[in-house]
């Protein structure tokens, strides 16, 4: 198992990335704690999508020199999905947060279990 490790270090920390920010997501009882969470998972699996899409010896695909063979350049599909991804991301990263605020002006707190006592209180 460590040869395995070592050679596939990057991969192994976007997994560790992934584990931390779900385990913040379930864990966590404040919504901007579980937020942080999400992103981190997100960032996780950026990390792994280019790290998969990543060719050593190889170049962006853009023809120069003549150069038309698909061996010298990576595939640009995994960062187009990464950036895909971060765009869809921040947005909701944003909405969850404006969410938050909103929770916030009514209860007066971000903890969770506070929140839905108040809602069933109220019959909602």
């Amino acid at each position: 198992m460590g040869p395995y490790l070592t050679a596939n270090y990057a991969e192994a920390t976007a997994m560790i990335m992934f584990t931390i920010g779900f385990a913040n997501l379930l864990l966590q009882k404040n919504l901007i704690k579980k937020i942080i969470g999400l992103n981190i998972m997100d960032s996780s699996v950026y990390l792994f999508l280019a790290l998969k899409g990543y060719i050593t010896g190889r170049t962006v695909p853009i023809v120069v020199d003549g150069v038309t063979s698909t061996e010298a350049y990576i595939n640009p599909i995994p960062a187009g999905l990464v950036l895909t991804g971060i765009v869809v991301s921040v947005s909701v990263s944003a909405l969850m947060l404006s969410l938050t605020i909103r929770l916030y002006r009514r209860y007066q707190t971000l903890n969770l279990d506070e929140i839905s006592m108040r809602l069933k209180k109220e019959g909602l």
